[in-house]
C-alpha cells in the first residue's frame, strides 16, 4: 500500500477528515493497544461485531506491517497529542479497506490512559472534502451564478457571482420571491419551469432567459438557465438548485446573424426602388431599432447616378421607405413620397457629406430646433434617445441613407448596432443600385419602343381604327411588341401586329427593324403570305449575325373596303378576335403559321367576309386567362374602338403582366358602289380617248371636275402603256375615298419602270408624268396579271393642281 499517510501534527489538514456526526464509526482502545470500546457504525465499516472486536489488539486489525509502525508511532507521541492519517484496515471477509482515522488522548473506562478512535471510509472521506471545497468555491469564487430557492420560489441561497449579477446582496434577497428580486426579466416563463423541475423531479438543462436586472436596468441580457430539485434523505423537497451563465454576447450575436440571414431574404424580392427601400425599413424594426427610414436622393428616381452631396450644404432627399412601432413617431413626420430637407449640420447632411456612418448614442433634441421645429418637437415628445444615420452605398456611390432610432428601447446603440446597421443598408444598396440600373435599362428601352411604334394611327376610310400599348410591369424587361396601320392601294388598308420573342433594349431594335422592313413591304402591295416569307427570310439573316435573336411573331392582315373581305395570315401569332354587329366574340380560325426565323415552312392565307361595322382586335402578349378576360371586355355592341381599347386597359392595368400588350383595333366600313367605276376596255389605240372620256364623265358626277385634266392624262398614259405593252382586254377602274385612285389591269406581268427619257427617245415618259402628277402610285400584280394604280389628292376648295415648267414640257412632249 505503500505506508500510511499521516499528518502527524494534529491540525487534520489535508485528512479529507469528514465532519463528525451520529453515523462516525468510534472505537476506544486502552493503553495496551486492545479495543474496549466498539460502535455499531464501527461493525458496518469493518464487518467486525462487538463481541469479536473487543478485547483484541487493534494491530490486529490493520492490513500491513507498515500500518502497524505507524499505529506504534502514535503510541510513541507525547501525551495530549492527536494523529490524523489514512491507514489500511482488513475487514472481516478478508479485504482491504482504506480508512481515515483521527486518534484523539482520552481516559479509557478502567481509568487508565487510553485513546479515541473515529473513522471513516478514506473514499468517502475524500469524495465529502471535495464536495465541500467545491461547495466553497462556488460560493465565493464561481463565475457560474448559482441560487437556491425553496419550493415556493423563495431565495433561500445565493453565491457571490449571483449577488453581483443581480445588483443586490444575499441579506436582502434572501426570502424575496425571484419576481420580486429581479421583476424586468421573463419571470413567467422562469417561474413556470422551476415549477416544473420541482413537480417532477426531471432537471432542465439550457434554457434561456432574457431581460434587465438591477445592476444592468438599460441593457438587456440573456443567460442560459439549468435547474434540478434538491431533496433530504427522506425524498422531501427541499427546493431548486438555479445555475446561470450569462450568454449576452452569444445571443447578441446569434440574433445579428439571423437578422442578416432575415434581411438577405426579404431585401431585394423585386427590381423596384421603392419595395426595395421599404424591405430594408421592414427588416430592421423591431429587431434593431424602433423606427427606421430610408431617404433616396431624386436622381435615383430617374435611373442616373446621383452627384456627390457637398458639405456645408442643404440635402434633399425623398422619403421612400419607413416603419415605425408608432405611426405618431418622430420620423413619421414625414410621409412616402414627401421630399426631406436635411440642413447643414444634421446628422443626415454630414452623413451623405462625409459618405460615412454617424452614431449619436445621446441624442440631443436641441440642435433640432434650429433646423427642424416638427421633428423636434417629435423627437422630444417621444423621448427618441439614440440615432445612427447610415448611407447607402454601393459601387462608390452614395444613394441616399437609412436612419435608425430608438425611442421605445432604453438601451442605446453601440457600435456592434451601427456595424449591423452598416451591413444591412449595405445589401440593401446594392439592390437599389440593381434597381435603379435596371430602370434606367428600363426607362431607355421604355422610350425606344414607343419612339418606334405609331405616334398616332393614320386616318383611313376603310376602317376606324384605335391602340393602346401596355409595358410589361416595372420589375420586367420591356418588350418587343409592335402594331400598324397602313394603307394598300386599291382604298385597302393593312392591320399588322407582332412581338419580337427577346426583351429590353435588344428587343426594341430588332423590333424597329420589322417594322421597317413591314413598312418597305407594304409599299410593294404583296399579299399576306409573301409578307409574312420575306420577314421570315428577314429574321434568319439577323440571326445569323446576332444569335441572341430568338425570333418573332407576326399577324398580318388586309381589308378590302369594296369587297368586304379580309385577308389574313399569320407567324406563330395567336388569331384576331372579331366582335360583330351583335356583340357575339369569335377567335378566327387562322391556319397556323411557324413564328419568324424557322424558315423552310410556308405561311397559308385565309380570306373572310366582314359585315360593316364589324370589330377587328389583333394583339399580342396576352396569357390565357387574359384571352377570356379580352373577350368579355370585347363582348357587347354600340362602342367605339376608343372605347374598347379603354376597357380594356381598365382590365389590364391592375396586372403584374409578365410582357407588353398591344390592341389594335379596327371597325370595318364599306365603300359604296357609288364611289367605284369600272369599265373593260378592249387594248386598240382608238379607245384611249373614249377612256378619257369615260373618266372625265365620272369625275363630273362627283364633282371632281377640278381633277379632270390630270386624270385624262393619268388615264391616257396608263392605257397607252397597257396596250403598248398587255394584251388581251384592259380594265379602268376609278375609286373615290379620301383620295382619287386610278387603275388600270392587264393581263401581262411585265414591270414598268420609272426613267427620265433623253431628248431624241420616242418614249419613256408616261410614268415619269404619271409620278409627277400623282402623290402615290404602284404596281399591284394578281395571278392573272397586274394593276398599275395611281392616287391624287381631293385638293380642298376644288382648285387643280399648279403643274411646273417641267411637267408641261413632259406633257407637250408627249
Amino acid at each position: 500500500m505503500g505506508g500510511p499517510k499521516t499528518t502527524g501534527d494534529g491540525s487534520g489538514s489535508g485528512s479529507g477528515w469528514p465532519s463528525l456526526g451520529a453515523n462516525t464509526p468510534i472505537a476506544v482502545v486502552d493503553a495496551h493497544g486492545r479495543i474496549l470500546l466498539w460502535s455499531p457504525q464501527a461493525q458496518a465499516l469493518l464487518g467486525y461485531p462487538a463481541r469479536e472486536a473487543c478485547g483484541r489488539p487493534a494491530v490486529d486489525l490493520l492490513a500491513t506491517p507498515e500500518d502497524r509502525q505507524a499505529v506504534a508511532a502514535v503510541e510513541r507521541q507525547p501525551a495530549g497529542k492527536s494523529w490524523d492519517g489514512v491507514l489500511g484496515m482488513r475487514h472481516r471477509d478478508g479485504h482491504e479497506v482504506q480508512v481515515t482515522l483521527r486518534v484523539c488522548p482520552a481516559l479509557s473506562p478502567e481509568g487508565g490512559r487510553g485513546w479515541l478512535v473515529m473513522a471513516a471510509d478514506a473514499h468517502r472521506a475524500r469524495r465529502e472534502a471535495m464536495y465541500q471545497g467545491i461547495l466553497e468555491a462556488l460560493f465565493t469564487q464561481s463565475p457560474i451564478s448559482v441560487v437556491v430557492v425553496d419550493p415556493e420560489l423563495r431565495y433561500l441561497w445565493v453565491n457571490a457571482e449571483a449577488e453581483r449579477d443581480i445588483g443586490a446582496p444575499a441579506e436582502r434577497l434572501v426570502g424575496l420571491r425571484i419576481s420580486d428580486a429581479v421583476p424586468h426579466i421573463d419571470v413567467e416563463g422562469l417561474e413556470a419551469t422551476l415549477r416544473r423541475v420541482r413537480d417532477t423531479g426531471e432537471p432542465v438543462i439550457g434554457f434561456q432567459v432574457r431581460g434587465r436586472t438591477p445592476r444592468h436596468p438599460d441593457r438587456e441580457r440573456a443567460w442560459s438557465l439549468s435547474s434540478f430539485r434538491l431533496t433530504d434523505p427522506a425524498g422531501q423537497t427541499l427546493g431548486m438548485c438555479l445555475a446561470s451563465v450569462d450568454v449576452t454576447d452569444g445571443y447578441r450575436a446569434q440574433r445579428r446573424l439571423a437578422l442578416v440571414n432575415k434581411a438577405s431574404a426579404r431585401i431585394g424580392t423585386t427590381l423596384d426602388v421603392t419595395r426595395t427601400a421599404q424591405e430594408l425599413a421592414d427588416a430592421a424594426v423591431p429587431a434593431l431599432a424602433d423606427i427606421v427610414s430610408v431617404d433616396l436622393l431624386e436622381a435615383i428616381f430617374q435611373g442616373e447616378e446621383p452627384a456627390p452631396c457637398p458639405p456645408g450644404e442643404q440635402v434633399l432627399a425623398r422619403r421612400t421607405g419607413i416603419r415605425t412601432l408608432s405611426e405618431h413617431a418622430p420620423e413619421a413626420v414625414y410621409a412616402v413620397g414627401e421630399t426631406v430637407a436635411y440642413p447643414c449640420g444634421t446628422p443626415q447632411a454630414w452623413c451623405l457629406a462625409i459618405e460615412k456612418p454617424v452614431l449619436v448614442p445621446a441624442l440631443d433634441t436641441g440642435q433640432w430646433f434650429a433646423f427642424d421645429t416638427r421633428r423636434a418637437e417629435k423627437i422630444r415628445e417621444f423621448g427618441m434617445h439614440s440615432l445612427m444615420v447610415v448611407p447607402l452605398r454601393a459601387r462608390g456611390v452614395t444613394l441616399g441613407l437609412a436612419g435608425f432610432a430608438r425611442y421605445r428601447d432604453p438601451e442605446p446603440f453601440d457600435q456592434e448596432d451601427l456595424a449591423l446597421a452598416e451591413d444591412l443598408a449595405s445589401r440593401a444598396a446594392v439592390c437599389v443600385d440593381n434597381a435603379r440600373r435596371y430602370t434606367r435599362e428600363h426607362t431607355t428601352a421604355l422610350a425606344l419602343q414607343r419612339s418606334l411604334l405609331p405616334r398616332d394611327l393614320p386616318r383611313h376610310p376603310a376602317v376606324e381604327s384605335a391602340c393602346c400599348y401596355l409595358p410589361a410591369a416595372t420589375h420586367l424587361h420591356v418588350g418587343g411588341g409592335w402594331f400598324d396601320v397602313l394603307p394598300v392601294s386599291g382604298a385597302r388598308v393593312a392591320l399588322i401586329v407582332g412581338k419580337v420573342t427577346d426583351h429590353g433594349l435588344h428587343a426594341a431594335a430588332t423590333m424597329g427593324r420589322l417594322r421597317t422592313a413591314v413598312h418597305t413591304l407594304a409599299e410593294l402591295d404583296l399579299a399576306p403570305e409573301e409578307v409574312l416569307t420575306q420577314l421570315d427570310a428577314l429574321v434568319i439573316r439577323l440571326a445569323q449575325e446576332d444569335p441572341t435573336i430568338e425570333g418573332a411573331t407576326c399577324l398580318y392582315a388586309v381589308y378590302d373596303p369594296i369587297a368586304g373581305t379580309c385577308t389574313l395570315a399569320r407567324a406563330g401569332h395567336p388569331p384576331p378576335a372579331v366582335v360583330h354587329s351583335d356583340g357575339a366574340v369569335e377567335f378566327l380560325d387562322l391556319p397556323p403559321g411557324p413564328p419568324l426565323g424557322r424558315g423552310g415552312l410556308p405561311f397559308e392565307t385565309a380570306e373572310f367576309h366582314l359585315a360593316e361595322g364589324t370589330l377587328l382586335a389583333l394583339y399580342t402578349g396576352l396569357t390565357e386567362a387574359g384571352l377570356d378576360r379580352l373577350a368579355g371586355t370585347l363582348a357587347g355592341p354600340g362602342r367605339s374602338p376608343d372605347q374598347f381599347c379603354e376597357a380594356v386597359e381598365a382590365v389590364l392595368l391592375p396586372e403584374r403582366r409578365a410582357e407588353d400588350v398591344a390592341l389594335l383595333v379596327g371597325r370595318t366600313r364599306r365603300l359604296g358602289a357609288d364611289r367605284v367605276a369600272s369599265w373593260r376596255l378592249q387594248a386598240e389605240p382608238a379607245l384611249v380617248a373614249d377612256a378619257r372620256a369615260l373618266a372625265a364623265g365620272q369625275l363630273g358626277a362627283w364633282n371632281l371636275e377640278p381633277l379632270s385634266f390630270t386624270t385624262e392624262l393619268i388615264v391616257s398614259e396608263l392605257i397607252t402603256n397597257a396596250i403598248r405593252h398587255a394584251r388581251g382586254p384592259i380594265e379602268l377602274r376609278l375609286i373615290h375615298t379620301d383620295v382619287l385612285i386610278c387603275e388600270v389591269s392587264d393581263s401581262s406581268l411585265s414591270a414598268p419602270h420609272l426613267r427620265r427619257a433623253r431628248l431624241s427617245d420616242e418614249g419613256g415618259r408616261g410614268l415619269f408624268l404619271v409620278a409627277q402628277l400623282t402623290s402615290r402610285w404602284g404596281t399591284r400584280y394578281r395571278a392573272d396579271g397586274k394593276t398599275i394604280w395611281a392616287e391624287q389628292p381631293l385638293l380642298p376648295g376644288g382648285e387643280p393642281p399648279v403643274l411646273d415648267a417641267a411637267i408641261w414640257d413632259t406633257v407637250l412632249e408627249s
